[in-house]
């Protein structure tokens, strides 16, 4: 098979395959590539092609420069909320690219520069292996904005963290940096040059027995369903979480360019 995502480029996705890597790169760099509908499915049919072509053994997902994705476009975000999915939520393109990238059964790198925001944050829950440098900075923000995890954060991150290190992030919406990300266990190491290291990580993957290394993250994924629900489960609650009091509070901050009240809510 032929990857779609190489023979008919997207504008905001770069695709290269050579010697069994398939570099992903998300290249919209005036919205620190913030992703939006359209590009939230083109990632999750390029990762299911590459999961089917036996000539990608390993898959990076990056920025193509100097950010890996400051989340969802506020923009697409508010036309989202104006006219919502009909049907089951987890079908909603954010979801469709975590259940993607959660089903995905060869090694998924994730190379982090700059920020990290929002699904930035939790698709790398999903991959194998993490890397960033020094100017990464991570940000899980959906309290702060009246919503609820995504993507089985609300499990993915209590298992990699630990309870504690996860409430404080899930909580306060706050930014962090690398070596809290670290500490977390959401990245595995901080690098000078981050590209180039996840690159070379790559190529040692692909040179080893992909049949070993599909069995083995398998064995470690066994309770890839419920990962799957769990993914589901949060996408309804989420939605219903849009449409709260407290996420018209966040917008119409937002918009007047001032900090939201959410005292007067309970």
């Amino acid at each position: 098979m032929t990857l779609s995502c190489i023979q008919q480029p997207h504008q905001h996705l770069n695709a290269n395959l050579e010697n069994g890597v398939l570099m992903l790169a998300i290249n919209r760099p005036e919205a620190k590539n913030a992703l939006y509908g359209e590009l939230y499915l083109w990632i999750a049919r390029a990762l299911d092609e590459a999961d089917q072509d036996n000539k990608v053994r390993v898959v990076i997902l990056r920025g193509a420069d100097a950010d890996f994705t400051a989340g969802n476009d506020m923009q697409d975000f508010m036309k989202f909320i104006q006219s919502p999915v009909q049907g089951k939520a987890g079908d909603a393109p954010p979801f469709v690219l975590l259940k993607a990238a959660a089903r995905f059964s060869k090694p998924l790198i994730a190379a982090v520069r700059g920020v990290a925001i929002g699904i930035g944050v939790t698709l790398l829950l999903h991959t194998d292996l993490v890397y960033s440098d020094t100017t990464a900075l991570f940000q899980i923000p959906f309290v702060s904005l009246g919503l609820s995890p995504e993507g089985a954060a609300s499990q993915l991150l209590v298992q990699q963290a630990g309870y504690h290190k996860a409430a404080e992030l899930l909580f306060t919406a706050q930014k962090f940096n690398s070596d809290k990300a670290l500490n977390a266990g959401i990245v595995n190491s901080i690098e000078d040059d981050v590209y180039t290291h996840a690159l070379q990580q790559a190529q040692t993957l692909a040179a080893l027995p992909l049949a070993s290394i599909r069995q083995t993250k398998a064995l470690m994924k066994r309770n890839l369903q419920d990962i799957i629900d769990c993914v589901d489960s949060e996408a309804e609650i989420f939605m219903k979480r849009v449409s709260s009091p407290e996420m018209a509070e966040a917008v119409a901050a937002f918009m007047q360019k001032r900090k939201p009240d959410f005292s007067q809510f309970n």
